[in-house]
């Protein structure tokens, strides 16, 4: 049996989407985007430009479906 106790587990991800927990997932989510080669982007279907772009916003510039 797995004992499942970080916070990020007990977290419903819809409350992790404001606040201080929401900022640093999107800070980690934008660095990880950053850290991607080209080959990986092209999976996900994004350009270098476009992966810049969207790491370079900063923090609170959250998406609109956040807000």
């Amino acid at each position: 049996m797995t004992d499942c106790t970080s916070s990020a587990a007990l977290t419903r991800p819809a409350d992790r989407k404001t606040g201080l927990l929401g900022y640093l997932d999107l800070y980690r989510q934008r660095r990880a985007l950053a850290a991607l080669d080209d080959t990986r982007l092209a999976d996900i279907g994004l350009s270098r430009q476009e992966a810049e772009a969207e790491a370079s916003r900063p923090v609170w510039d959250a998406p609109e479906y956040w807000k």
